[in-house]
C-alpha cells in the first residue's frame, strides 16, 4: 500500500517539536524547516495536505506563512500551535483564513492522523475527476459530458487533415478554443496560430490586414507589409465571425482557398502560401447566403469539415467541473476566507440556462469571488435565482433538487476514490472513512462496479 504524501513545515524552537515521521507512520513526509525550502518544495510538487508545526514563531514569520498558504490554496493545511499562541491576532487570522483544522501542543498522534486523513479525503473530493483523455486538447476543452466527448472525437479526426473547417456555436461557447485544439493536435502545431475577429476589424483595413500590401500601394504605405494569411504560413489562420466579411473580401478569400495564392494590395504578382483556414460564426451562414450577404461558393469551400460547439445548457453535466476549474484559475481575485460554492449556489448554477455560455459563467464566478462576504459563494453573489423563486423556497421541487445534488456528489466521490485507489475496495473505504460493507452498499445503490 503506497503511503499518502504530506509536506511538513516546522518553524520556531526546533527542540520543542516532535519529529513528524515518528508520529505519522502511514504518510510519506517531506519535511522542511524554513519557508524558503517550503516554497521550493511546493513549486516542484503539488501536495494534497500540508502540516504546519509552529512554536513561539514571531508575528513577522506568521505573516510570511500567511502569504505562502494564500499562494497554495489547493493544499489542505493543518496547523499545530501552542495553546497560548492562539490568543495572538496573527495566529487567529491564519487559522480562520487558511487552515482546514488545527491542534494544540502536545500532539495527540491518533487525533492528528485522523485530521490529516480527513484533510486528504477532502483534497481528493475537491479536485476535479480525472479526464478520460490527456494532453493539450483536454486542458483547453474541459468537460466529460457526451456532447464534449463527441466534439473531442471530431476534433481528433479533422486535426489530421489540411482541409478548411467551419465551426458553428453560440457566442461564448468556445469556438476559438476549439480552433486552437484542432491546431494543437494537427501536424501544423509547431507553426503559428493567428486569430482574426472579422467583425471587429474596420472594413477599410481588412483587405490590407489579411493580404498585406506593397510599398506605395496607398498613402502611408512606406514599406511593404506581410498580411495575416502570410504570417500564418505553415500554421493556421482562424477567421472568427467570418460572416461579417464584406462581399468583396469574400471573393478574395475564395480565390485563396481555391488557388492557395494571394496578391498583396498594389502588387502585380501572386504569392503561394501554405496556410490552413479555420472559420467560425455564431450565425448560420446558410441564412446569410439566402439574404445575399454571404457567397454560396465560399460557404461550400469553408464548410468541408463542419463542427458544432455545444451550448453550455446542452452540457450541464460539466457545470461542476467548470465551476471548480474557474474558481481555481481566478483564485487570486478572491478573499482568503472564501473556500468555494454553497449547495444553493450550485443548484442555481444548474438551473440557469446560460445564454452567454462559458463566457457568462466565467464573468459571474469572477464577480462573485470579489463580492462575496462569506466563506461560500451564494446564488445572490452570482446574481442567480434558485428554482421556485428568488429566495430558494423549500418547496417539493427544491427539496428534490437538493437530494439529487447530494446523491450526485456521493456517487462522484465514490467513483473518484475507487479510480484513485485502482478499484481497491479496502483502500477506497479507508480514504472515504467508511467500512467496506458500507462502501459495497453505496456502490450497489449507485450502480457502481469496481
Amino acid at each position: 500500500m503506497s503511503p499518502r504524501t504530506l509536506l511538513s513545515i516546522t518553524l520556531g524552537d526546533q527542540q520543542l517539536l516532535s519529529t513528524p515521521a515518528e508520529l505519522l507512520s502511514s504518510w510519506a513526509i517531506f519535511a522542511v524547516n524554513d519557508l524558503a525550502a517550503a516554497r521550493e518544495a511546493l513549486a516542484r510538487h503539488l501536495y494534497p495536505v500540508g502540516l504546519l508545526l509552529l512554536n513561539n514563531t514571531r508575528d513577522a514569520d506568521v505573516i510570511e506563512v500567511d502569504a505562502l498558504l494564500e499562494a497554495h490554496q489547493s493544499t489542505q493545511w493543518v496547523g499545530v500551535f501552542p495553546a497560548e499562541m492562539i490568543k495572538r491576532p496573527s495566529y487567529r487570522a491564519l487559522i480562520v483564513q487558511h487552515l482546514f483544522d488545527f491542534h494544540t501542543w502536545p500532539i495527540d498522534p491518533a487525533r492528528l492522523n485522523h485530521t490529516l486523513g480527513h484533510a486528504f479525503g477532502y483534497a481528493e473530493l475537491d479536485g476535479p475527476p480525472a479526464m478520460a483523455n490527456t494532453g493539450k486538447l483536454d486542458m483547453a476543452l474541459l468537460g466529460q459530458s457526451a456532447a464534449m466527448q463527441h466534439l473531442r472525437k471530431q476534433i481528433g479526426k479533422v486535426a489530421q487533415t489540411n482541409a478548411p473547417v467551419l465551426i458553428w456555436g453560440e457566442s461564448g461557447s468556445g469556438k476559438e478554443l476549439t480552433a486552437r485544439a484542432i491546431h494543437n493536435h494537427s501536424p501544423r502545431a509547431g507553426g503559428p496560430f493567428i486569430a482574426v475577429n472579422c467583425g471587429a476589424m474596420p472594413a477599410s483595413l481588412i483587405q490590407s490586414e489579411l493580404f498585406g500590401y506593397v510599398r506605395g500601394a496607398f498613402t502611408g504605405a512606406a514599406k511593404e507589409k506581410q498580411g495575416l494569411i502570410e504570417s500564418a504560413a505553415g500554421g493556421t489562420l482562424f477567421l472568427d465571425e467570418v460572416g461579417d466579411l464584406p462581399l468583396d473580401l469574400q471573393t478574395n478569400l475564395l480565390r485563396f482557398l481555391q488557388e492557395r495564392t494571394i496578391t498583396r494590395v498594389g502588387a502585380s504578382h501572386s504569392i503561394e502560401v501554405d496556410t490552413r483556414v479555420i472559420a467560425a460564426s455564431h450565425m448560420r451562414l446558410e441564412g446569410l447566403v439566402k439574404a445575399g450577404q454571404f457567397r454560396e461558393d465560399l460557404l461550400y469551400r469553408l464548410n468541408v469539415l463542419p463542427l458544432t460547439v455545444p451550448a453550455l445548457r446542452e452540457r450541464k453535466d460539466d457545470l461542476a467541473l467548470l465551476t471548480s476549474h474557474f474558481f481555481k484559475v481566478f483564485a487570486q481575485d478572491k478573499k482568503p476566507r472564501l473556500t468555494g460554492f454553497s449547495n444553493r449556489a450550485m443548484l442555481a448554477i444548474t438551473a440557469h440556462d446560460w445564454p452567454g455560455n462559458v463566457r457568462e459563467l466565467i464573468n459571474r464566478i469572477r464577480r462573485a469571488m470579489v463580492m462575496s462576504e462569506g466563506r461560500l459563494i451564494t446564488p445572490e453573489d452570482l446574481d442567480l435565482k434558485l428554482p421556485n423563486g428568488p429566495n430558494g423556497s423549500n418547496g417539493q421541487h427544491s427539496g428534490e433538487a437538493l437530494e439529487e445534488a447530494r446523491l450526485r456528489a456521493e456517487r462522484d466521490a465514490i467513483h473518484v476514490c475507487l479510480q484513485d485507489n485502482g478499484s481497491n475496495i479496502s483502500r477506497a473505504a479507508r480514504d472515504l472513512g467508511i467500512s467496506r460493507m458500507t462502501l459495497y452498499r453505496l456502490m450497489g445503490k449507485h450502480g457502481i462496479t469496481p
